[in-house]
């Protein structure tokens, strides 16, 4: 199993960035796909989840209504759109997979929200 994320960077208080986690080695129109964040000094934790098929998600209340996640199962890869960003978004974002009782985790990608 590899999962490598992109499209971190900065971004000022307000604007998008779109996020890209593309996966290999299991079938991952299989697996529903989750994003996590961990920012400096605190523990990781949940921001949005995707069904296998892209029928269903949730989301962590501090993001409802600024992000979306999609799927592309055609493309092994998953999406996470973020607009109105804030500072406190501020973080390392990753995906995340769940095999039986094992995760796997893509190494992480940097976001930034700053003026």
């Amino acid at each position: 199993v590899q999962l490598v994320e992109s499209g971190g960077g900065l971004v000022q208080p307000g604007g998008s960035l779109r996020l890209s986690c593309t996966a290999s080695g299991f079938t991952f129109s299989s697996y529903a796909m989750s994003w996590y964040r961990q920012a400096p000094g605190k523990e990781r934790e949940f921001v949005a989840r995707i069904s296998n098929l892209g029928l269903s998600s949730n989301f962590a209340d501090s993001v409802k209504g600024r992000f979306t996640i999609s799927r592309d199962n055609a493309k092994n890869t998953v999406y996470l759109q973020m607009d109105s960003l804030k500072p406190e978004d501020t973080a390392v974002y990753y995906c995340t997979v769940r095999q039986t009782s094992q995760n796997y985790w893509g190494q992480g990608t940097q976001v930034t929200v700053s003026s």
